[in-house]
């Protein structure tokens, strides 16, 4: 007993000591680069976190962060299953070479056994008696063929069972193949949405120049933009317009410092009090972008295929396009960005004209927005027809 004890010692010491040595998972391992599935949930929950703390470019840059990093491990699960999948379609290729083999086998006896069993039923029952040398004979000979023919229904029985193994795991294999396909469409995808987030984070970085009260500004813009677009400005009716009328001209940042990151027009349009994509009104058109091709991601861009006329004239400069981006999601959140930013010319706060797209009744806007630059968001409000409207934002109308 006392042997059997001190046997058990250096087990129970090893044992303890590899416990001792395996420690939970924790937020600083992954965000050190471990690709352990396990981050998987402990990101999405930070990223979570962050999501509902005050806004701030700090935040919002440890919000790009850990949005990457959960990309990534993402990104090292799929590849991981990839190969796990490939070993086990492997794996099942070799079994399915010795099914087949089986099956070769297994049907050369079987055609033996009926070849045999064939000739066997030419032998009459009298032939049978008489070429036998005694009762004993006959009784070992009936013992046989009744053994001969229990092996031969365990050969069908093994052949039958051996066919349907090879199609179970041709289909294994098959269904193992969808998933490999599958996770590398996957992959592809969250490689594309790794690229734009690392490219939206670097633009963000570039826009606010890592600047706190720049961050802020931006935030203050979006908010006034979006408290506009769900009628939170206070409005006067100016008098009736026609489709391309003069209807004030982009507010330049002396006109309205609050507000604005910088002279553009935001255009919107409202259908029956809901926002629409500007994108289904306005005419096809050969615009410019005043970001480069690396950043679209970031600030979206326009593909209008509509019949009403642009609110600005040529040449016409997209500073951001409609709809949520990995980039301003920051800024506007589920709600995306409502409208296009747009600019005549390719300097921003150079002005200009501003149209009326289609005819109706013209109001006069203004919204005080707060944040660490006040000030007020002048804009306009067409009221058309069929519950249309169209919002011109950051501009001074006459």
């Amino acid at each position: 007993m006392k042997k059997s004890f001190f046997l058990l010692v250096p087990l129970l010491v090893f044992l303890f000591v590899a416990a001792g040595n395996i420690r939970a998972l924790t937020l600083e391992d992954c965000e050190k680069g471990s690709t352990d599935s396990g981050c998987i949930e402990i990101l999405s929950k930070k990223i979570s976190e962050l999501g509902d703390q005050k806004k701030t470019l700090a935040g919002q840059i440890a919000q790009f962060n850990s949005q990457i990093q959960l990309t990534q491990v993402k990104i090292a699960d799929a590849q991981s299953t990839i190969v796990k999948l490939e070993k086990e379609i492997d794996a099942l290729g070799a079994r399915i070479d010795q099914v087949v083999i089986s099956v070769d086998k297994l049907e050369v006896l079987l055609k033996k056994r009926i070849v045999a069993t064939y000739q066997q039923s030419f032998i009459s029952n009298l032939e049978f008696i008489l070429t036998s040398s005694d009762f004993s004979d006959i009784m070992l000979r009936i013992q046989y063929l009744k053994q001969v023919q229990e092996n031969d229904k365990k050969i069908l029985a093994n052949l039958q069972q051996t066919k349907a193994n090879y199609a179970n795991q041709k289909d294994d294999r098959e269904e193992k193949q969808a998933q490999i396909e599958e996770s590398k469409k996957k992959l592809e995808v969250l490689k594309v949405s790794l690229d734009s987030q690392k490219v939206s984070k670097q633009a963000l970085l570039a826009e606010t120049k890592n600047d706190e009260s720049k961050y802020q500004k931006l935030l203050a813009q979006a908010q006034a933009e979006l408290a506009v677009a769900f009628g939170g400005g206070t409005e006067t009716f100016l008098r009736d317009v026609n489709a391309q009328d003069n209807i004030g001209s982009i507010a330049t940042y002396d006109v309205s410092p609050g507000c604005s990151s910088g002279g553009h027009l935001h255009f919107e349009v409202h259908k029956n009090g809901s926002i629409e994509n500007p994108n289904n009104y306005l005419s096809s058109k050969s615009v410019s972008y005043s970001y480069p091709e690396s950043q679209y991601g970031y600030y979206g861009t326009v593909n209008p295929g509509g019949d009403l006329p642009w609110p600005i004239g040529d040449p016409v400069y997209i500073n951001q396009g409609y709809g949520t981006s990995h980039g301003y999601a920051s800024f506007y959140g589920s709600s995306g960005h409502t409208g296009i930013d747009m600019q005549t010319g390719s300097g921003a706060g150079d002005g200009g004209t501003v149209k009326a797209v289609k005819s109706g009744k013209l109001y006069g806007g203004s919204y005080k927005c707060g944040g660490v630059y006040p000030g007020t968001l002048l804009y306009a409000r067409v009221k058309h027809d069929d519950g249309l409207e169209t919002l011109y934002l950051h501009m001074v109308p006459q």
